[in-house]
């Protein structure tokens, strides 16, 4: 009897640390650059005022980014390696209670009790760590927060995000108008395919994500091109 060939499953869990990063960071690229070119060119400012601008937002933009993600990881990282810490000592100090503990969760997920004390003393032969980890915390060695890595993501996706409104700003027209609609179709455009790629990296459809980004994107690009051009006015 031929045997069966092994079916094997390929989950996508694992990239969900670097992708959120990299997609918060170049949707934010994108659509602040883009947001803030538009508002300055809707206030009819010249060529050089718009660039300025633009480079800055890709600048200031991408080092927040990079700062803000790497503080607030690493404060996750801090609570996860503290719980861990905690569940290690638990395990060399009241190995017992640790494994009525086990026992409990498997009793909860549907098992008898005594299939779940075997499954649990069975488990705990292992990386008994890593078992409670998973078990009590929720936390795996993929899922684990990684600061800097989400750092670098965040800091790379937004100014690769910004160069995007930033380059169809510089080969728009030379009328405010003109910068205003190139800017924005092209940022949309951007925007469609990042929610895309997103979803298609993680597995997800990728029709809500690129629906989303649109719908969030052109309404902050339009309320702010909104406040340009009524700032231009009255200011002129």
């Amino acid at each position: 009897m031929p045997s069966a060939a092994a079916h094997v499953e390929r989950h996508l869990s694992h990239r969900v640390g670097w992708l959120r990063a990299a997609v918060l960071g170049a949707n934010d690229g994108i659509t602040s650059t883009a947001s803030l070119i538009v508002g300055v060119a809707a206030a009819s400012a010249i060529r050089s005022a718009v660039f300025t601008a633009g480079v800055a937002a890709l600048v200031a933009g991408a080092g927040s980014m990079a700062a803000g993600e790497y503080s607030s990881v690493s404060s996750q990282r801090d609570s996860e390696l503290a719980d861990i810490a905690k569940e290690r000592i638990e395990l060399e100090t009241t190995p017992e209670r640790e494994l009525r503990e086990l026992t409990h969760i498997y009793i909860e997920k549907g098992l008898n009790p005594e299939l779940a004390h075997d499954v649990a003393v069975e488990l705990s032969k292992g990386d008994v760590l890593a078992v409670h980890m998973a078990e009590e915390l929720g936390i795996t060695h993929d899922s684990i927060a990684r600061p800097l890595q989400a750092s670098v993501y965040s800091a790379l996706s937004f100014a690769t995000g910004a160069l995007i409104p930033l380059i169809a700003v510089m080969l728009a027209g030379s009328s405010p108008a003109s910068r205003v609609i190139v800017t924005f179709l092209v940022s949309l455009v951007g925007l469609a395919a990042l929610g895309a790629t997103g979803a298609r990296v993680g597995g997800a459809p990728f029709g809500r994500a690129t629906l989303r980004m649109l719908l969030l994107g052109g309404l902050a690009m339009a309320v702010t091109a909104g406040v340009g051009k009524l700032l231009g006015t009255a200011v002129g």
